[in-house]
């Protein structure tokens, strides 16, 4: 069974950095570098939204509102998943969650969400300003 594990989530002032990793493991059947690797967030009262993803081929996609800031990475030797954060706002505060699809990275990008097959637990992020 697939598993996700988030961690480097922290509280930090306004355009501060955080590092997010997400280490993956269970993937029996496929191996880590067959699937499509995403981060997510999900503020309070909001629904959970797209911030990047990283193709097979490590072909990218963010956010327009985190393009430039943020830079989503994998380490397939490692099975491993990072998130480096810079100049962080306070509308970055959010619970963060690794995910992984069999989707392709166009697919994804209409699909958000429910193109999604395994989720971590999450990892809080908090902006203040």
């Amino acid at each position: 069974q697939v598993q996700l594990v988030e961690s480097g989530g922290d509280s930090v002032q306004s355009g501060g950095s955080l590092r997010l990793s997400c280490a993956a493991s269970g993937f029996r059947l496929s191996p880590y570098r067959s699937s499509l690797m995403a981060w997510f967030r999900q503020s309070l009262g909001k629904e959970r939204e797209a911030v990047a993803f990283i193709d097979r081929d490590n072909s990218t996609w963010y956010a327009d509102s985190v393009k430039d800031r943020f830079t989503i990475s994998r380490d397939n030797a490692k099975s491993r998943l990072y998130l480096q954060m810079n100049n962080l706002k306070p509308e970055d505060t959010a619970m963060y969650y690794c995910a992984a699809s069999w989707s392709r990275l166009n697919t994804l990008r209409g699909l958000g969400t429910l193109g999604i097959n395994f989720w971590g637990q999450g990892t809080q992020v908090t902006v203040s300003a």
